[in-house]
């Protein structure tokens, strides 16, 4: 199928690995030109060469809001912008959790999306198909004992994209959000890791428990992912907004 999607600018936060990669990756085989950020020096380098890339803490407003401009007048506007990046936060009971972890799991994976959408809307806006496509989670779908911070993070970016998606509607960009389920690589074993300690139980216990609750027992890849989203971010989905997308083998429940 082709999205048509050949010299289409793609802004994507967290791209030097796992989904980001993913993501950024599918959008050059499409031929869009495409502006990615991360933490990861390393990361960022071993990224193909057309990429413009930036170290950038997402936590960093004034950082952020830099990458957006510098990225716009690199690729000489914007028509996608992927708010991928996050972090795991705290596991931890709520009584545990320290205010400083609170805050840096929403900074980083809710309120840097408002800022990048922010920034973002006014060169939308110019474009001929425009799109944003955020990150949430399985657990922007139901609680999550041991991880507040992370599930109130991303029930937030919900709210954040049914709100734009009204409010950008007008202009014809589209806001959608994909909410994955248990995707394979290190992020996903280090979260499993940290509940099987958090509860004393065996790694291998807490792996079959939440596939437990799955209809599909199998990993969602992040090139799965990748392609959802490159289908939203492609013409063919013109008047998909609003909608939070599940990726996640029918996930009934998180433990």
């Amino acid at each position: 199928m082709d999205l048509n999607l050949n010299g289409h600018r793609v802004i994507v936060t967290a791209g030097a690995n796992g989904i980001g990669r993913a993501i950024v990756e599918a959008f050059l085989a499409e031929g869009a030109r495409v502006a990615t950020c991360d933490i990861d020096e390393e990361g960022l380098a071993s990224l193909p060469g057309e990429v413009f890339r930036q170290r950038v803490d997402v936590g960093d407003t004034d950082a952020l809001r830099g990458f957006i401009r510098a990225s716009v007048a690199e690729l000489g506007g914007l028509d996608c912008l992927v708010n991928n990046a996050g972090i795991a936060g705290p596991t931890a009971k709520v009584e545990d959790i320290d205010l400083a972890a609170w805050d840096q799991c929403l900074n980083i994976c809710l309120t840097s999306q408002f800022v990048t959408c922010a920034e973002a809307a006014a060169h939308l806006r110019k474009s001929g198909n425009p799109s944003i496509i955020n990150l949430s989670s399985v657990a922007g779908r139901f609680g999550f004992r041991l991880r507040t911070p992370y599930a109130a993070a991303k029930w937030g970016v919900i709210g954040l994209t049914k709100s734009l998606a009204i409010e950008l509607g007008p202009d014809d960009i589209r806001v959608n959000a994909i909410l994955p389920g248990l995707v394979s690589g290190d992020r996903q074993r280090r979260v499993q890791e940290a509940r099987a300690q958090s509860q004393g139980r065996p790694l291998a216990e807490i792996e079959a428990e939440a596939f437990s609750y799955t209809s599909i027992r199998h990993y969602v890849s992040p090139g799965q992912l990748a392609d959802q989203i490159l289908y939203l971010a492609s013409d063919r989905a013109r008047t998909i907004s609003g909608q939070a997308i599940s990726v996640c083998g029918d996930m009934q429940m998180l433990a």
